[in-house]
């Protein structure tokens, strides 16, 4: 029989485990009415919504009413941006890291066209807290954008020192938790946080935004009767996504020892391979990510090798416009940009998987080079 394909790119999309496929199935069969209407079909669907929030709100450390459904993460990135930044009137200017995903370097600048402050990084990911502290006590910054993992090299960033700051100046930090929530506790300091169901194995289809109770914000979009999901959001993914949540919590410390370990044993692996380039800090970091970098190597024919060989795995920009675009948090570090191999571990992979990816690999780089040299 063949072996088993291994799935080792699920940052951002984890497979759905049997429990959540169920819940997606419950909320089917009893979410199905507009939770918006008064009938008892409907006050049911209202109820697994609300059941939902408060799981969700529980998990990040704030009330069910100050979590948020929307459509996508895309939508949750830009109208927590816009609602924030729309709220500091007289105040024009963004903070951001010169490492966080495009959608909200993109959303920034739509914002703030040329009125964007990027913050430079050190070799291991780290925002660099003095330039953050020289942004955040500029008087016409309205807000700092900064994430707590990031999804491509898996450093965590500081974020008590960086609230600190941003606190003591008055700047509200909104961060992107969307590689972290699910695999780490969440962070505790923040004004705003957009989190990502997928990334924690849920049905894609849904973004979180949760805000802190005393956390200013103004829609600058059409009024509806919810501001953050025009039209109403799905109710199965809504409780598929809580229950998801729930199971990676219950066992949230065992499994980060376990993929830490994981990771350390790939880490160990790819070190003794020539020419490669380990990035992110080995220590401060998720415990499922890997971002690898291969000298005199393109990553799309590794990834394309790879997958032949029934392993999945990523490369270029983790959120690039188009698929397999250099690396923009690599190229920001000074690290190579192209013949990258991203990883991103799931509680599915076992210590076997990983021997196998990592008795593989050398076969497959040398087919690689040789392709590239002939």
């Amino acid at each position: 029989m063949p072996a088993r394909r291994l799935f080792f790119d699920a940052g951002g999309r984890a497979p759905v485990t049997p429990r959540t496929a169920d819940a997606l199935r419950a909320g089917l069969a009893d979410g199905w009415a507009d939770p918006a209407r008064l009938t008892a079909e409907s006050r049911r669907s209202r109820a697994l919504i609300d059941g939902a929030r408060e799981a969700i709100g529980e998990a990040l450390g704030v009330h069910r009413d100050n979590v948020h459904f929307t459509s996508s993460v895309p939508v949750a990135i830009e109208r927590v941006l816009t609602g924030v930044f729309t709220a500091r009137r007289g105040r024009d200017r963004i903070g951001v890291s010169v490492i966080e995903r495009d959608l909200v370097l993109d959303t920034a600048d739509f914002l703030a066209p040329g009125a964007v402050d990027r913050i430079d990084v050190d070799a291991d990911g780290h925002v660099d807290v003095d330039g953050l502290r020289e942004v955040a006590t500029h008087p016409a910054t309205a807000l700092m954008a900064i994430h707590h993992v990031n999804h491509e090299i898996g450093t965590v960033q500081r974020l008590d020192a960086i609230a600190d700051i941003t606190h003591a100046a008055g700047v509200p930090l909104v961060v992107d938790a969307t590689a972290s929530i699910g695999h780490l506790e969440a962070p505790e300091h923040w004004d705003a946080l957009i989190a990502d169901p997928a990334d924690w194995g849920a049905p894609a289809g849904l973004g979180v935004v949760a805000l802190r109770p005393q956390t200013r914000w103004l829609p600058h979009w059409p009024e509806g009767s919810d501001p953050w999901a025009p039209g109403g959001v799905s109710v199965p993914l809504a409780l598929a996504a809580a229950v998801a949540l729930q199971e990676r919590l219950e066992d949230l410390e065992r499994e980060s020892r376990r993929q830490h370990a994981l990771i350390d044993r790939m880490r160990a692996g790819l070190a003794g391979v020539e020419g490669v380039h380990l990035v992110g800090d080995a220590v401060e970091r998720a415990p499922h990510l890997l971002t690898a970098a291969f000298l005199y190597l393109d990553g799309e024919p590794l990834v394309t090798k790879l997958d032949r060989e029934g392993i999945a795995v990523g490369s270029g920009s983790a959120c690039g416009k188009a698929t397999f675009e250099p690396s923009h948090v690599l190229a920001a570090m000074g690290a190579l940009t192209h013949g990258n191999l991203r990883i991103g571990l799931h509680p599915g992979v076992t210590e076997e998987d990983v021997d196998r990816f990592l008795a593989i690999l050398p076969r497959v780089i040398e087919q690689v080079r040789q392709s590239m040299t002939s």
